[in-house]
């Protein structure tokens, strides 16, 4: 049976609403990877856009930052429904959240 994760949601949901262009939510929830994507993805932004000289350089900064800020709202829209996973495979569970049968491995 799936257990449920030691991170807390409220935490989660925080830092992926507040913080979640840079990856932070996912650094706290053990998912190192992901975490370092955003944050690259950030960075690149960040460098493309605004260090940038040209029109090119602009538009992948742009590029970045969207995807960047898709990512960030599906991590976001997972965590709330209560669907995310931390780093060890254990879901995130919202407040009084009950483990449906097709979460049970």
């Amino acid at each position: 049976m799936t257990q449920p994760s030691e991170k807390s949601y409220g935490t989660a949901v925080c830092f992926a609403g507040v913080f979640g262009l840079l990856g932070i939510q996912h650094f706290y929830l053990g998912r190192y990877l992901l975490g370092l994507l955003d944050l690259g993805l950030s960075v690149a932004a960040f460098a493309f856009f605004f260090l940038g000289q040209s029109t090119e350089s602009i538009i992948f900064g742009m590029i970045f930052l969207l995807i960047d800020i898709v990512h960030s709202i599906y991590v976001l829209v997972k965590l709330l429904a209560g669907e995310y996973e931390d780093g060890e495979g254990r879901l995130v569970m919202y407040p009084g959240q009950k483990i449906h049968p097709e979460n049970v491995v």
